[in-house]
């Protein structure tokens, strides 16, 4: 409350604009709406998965102006302006990409559910470090948690994907 007794009055929605994949959306939301459930329930994009809501697991992970983020831990409006790209922006004219090949190729994935995770933070990877190391796989994906493959075929796939030679 400010000093003349006056009520400062609280924005509970915004109109926002947001590139996704390619595509402009322009959406009211509420003020306190998290970015994944915009991208999930709003633009029906449900690729991008909601797994922990406390940016732990990693299920939510976007690429936001280039940076990889968790969708859970960013609110709508603070994307407002944005260019975000989700998993189903990887394919590439109805073709898998060369990384969600090499993570069929090679076994990555079992239930599925930390796959779009593990994709975007592998794509950001590969677009700073074309050839990564395994460590340097390790520590992109840390942010991610996989209940099911116990990670190894996931850094196979992430390094098959960069075009290094994959022992099996």
């Amino acid at each position: 409350m400010e000093g003349n007794g006056a009520h400062r009055a609280v924005e509970t929605s915004k109109t926002i604009t947001v590139g996704v994949n390619g595509t402009t959306y322009e959406r009211e939301v509420e003020s306190r709406r998290l970015l994944v459930h915009l991208i999930r329930d709003d633009l029906d994009l449900t690729g991008t998965h909601v797994g922990c809501d406390t940016g732990n697991c990693g299920a939510c992970s976007v690429i936001l102006n280039g940076t990889l983020v968790k969708s859970c831990m960013l609110l709508a409006v603070q994307a407002d302006g944005a260019e975000i790209e989700t998993v189903e922006g990887l394919a590439e004219e109805e073709q898998l990409s060369s990384l969600q090949q090499a993570f069929s190729d090679h076994h990555a994935l079992q239930c599925g559910y930390c796959t779009p995770g593990m994709l975007m933070s592998a794509t950001a990877l590969l677009r700073e470090n074309s050839s990564p190391s395994d460590e340097e796989i390790s520590k992109a994906i840390q942010g991610n948690i996989c209940r099911c493959t116990g990670y190894w075929n996931i850094v196979k796939a992430i390094k098959a994907a960069s075009g290094q030679e994959v022992s099996e």
